[in-house]
């Protein structure tokens, strides 16, 4: 059996009409930056999320970078993140000037350790980044409390977490701020890039607004040295779309991990868990193993398709050098990179497929 490690195929033929006929409304309506499907998916998407605010821009990585810049982090500040997610949440960071600060994740749920934030701030620290990661929220109850008594900025990374709940609420409305992507792989994705900035914070909202529009709130008339990232009409209809249906194939990805929950017993593959607090969204199922490496050969030879999120960690890659760390420095999230592994999980397996992958991890020795 050929299985790939991901499919927009099912999904993307359920609603092929209406994606259709969507870009066929654009298309004659001959607007396509700034218009009435990007206003009607703010409004719609801040309402899923259950914030008053939401705007589109032009990726995950920019929602992150245009929430720092809206609270003036920059130079000289400190930006607390996790040493295991994907390089953007930190890169949005760089991209300020202000500095990463590392802390490591829960071995458990991968995401950062609340009971070791409190010893990596210092009178430079502006905001802590929670990455709900892989489509588990983070324990937001205890970073809040950090946040607050430290008067730090509480930022949510949503890129992969589109409709996960934490104690039955939104993310994305946990904090401060919170960044989505709608990369085509997100559970909810877009047909090219596309991001969002959802927030309670009004005066941010508008801020916000002004800089992803060249820093104007007027045409030609410019408050800030802002930047070019919009969420085009096209990307916006298209999300219109997708969004009606996202609930129903988040419920398809959890019933897909708990199959591979209850299924997997090898005693070598480490499986993941879900947070008691937690609806998680399943982006991405990810085993662990310490044969890893072997394990992924003998899957894919298999013809089950795989993938590492992530290879190698923020402190060890190439472009943060500067920082000065060496392996070793953070072990569990080098631990993780080491072991991790993603397997198969969209919107559209059939039973068989699963069955297959899962009776191919049991077999492995």
């Amino acid at each position: 059996m050929k299985i790939s490690f991901a499919s927009f195929k099912p999904m993307h033929d359920e609603i092929e009409y209406e994606i259709k006929f969507k870009f066929e409304e654009i298309y004659k309506r001959n607007w396509f930056i700034l218009g009435d499907e990007d206003k009607k998916f703010e409004q719609e998407f801040a309402d899923y999320c259950n914030v008053n605010y939401c705007i589109g821009c032009g990726n995950g990585l920019d929602a992150l970078h245009l929430i720092l810049k809206g609270y003036d982090i920059g130079f000289g500040d400190e930006v607390i993140v996790p040493s295991n997610t994907f390089i953007a949440t930190a890169l949005a960071v760089s991209y300020t000037g202000a500095k990463p600060i590392f802390v490591e994740p829960d071995i458990r749920t991968y995401n950062i350790d609340p009971s070791l934030i409190e010893s990596a701030i210092t009178e430079k620290t502006k905001a802590i980044i929670a990455v709900h990661l892989y489509g588990q929220p983070a324990d937001m109850d205890e970073i809040k409390r950090i946040a607050k008594k430290y008067n730090l900025k509480l930022i949510e990374d949503a890129a992969q977490a589109h409709g996960s709940l934490y104690k039955g609420m939104k993310v994305g409305s946990l904090g401060d701020a919170a960044g989505f992507s709608f990369y085509p792989a997100k559970n909810l994705g877009s047909l090219g890039d596309g991001g969002a900035v959802v927030t309670n914070d009004k005066d941010l909202a508008e801020k916000i607004k002004a800089l992803s529009n060249y820093g104007s709130e007027k045409k030609y008339h410019h408050i800030y040295k802002g930047f070019n990232s919009r969420l085009d009409e096209l990307q916006a209809g298209f999300l219109r779309v997708k969004l009606k249906y996202l609930d129903k194939w988040n419920e398809e990805r959890r019933k897909i991990a708990q199959k591979y929950i209850a299924g997997i017993n090898n005693p070598n593959v480490i499986i993941p868990v879900e947070a008691d607090y937690a609806k998680h969204v399943w982006y991405t199922f990810v085993i662990r193993s310490e044969k890893r490496d072997e394990l992924q050969k003998y899957l894919n030879n298999n013809g089950i398709g795989t993938l590492i999120h992530y290879p190698i960690p923020i402190h060890l890659q190439q472009a943060y050098k500067d920082l000065g760390f060496k392996t070793g420095n953070f072990p569990i999230a080098e631990k993780i990179a080491n072991e991790i592994l993603s397997i198969p999980i969209w919107y559209g397996m059939k039973n068989e497929e699963i069955e297959y992958v899962i009776d191919k991890i049991n077999a492995w020795k």
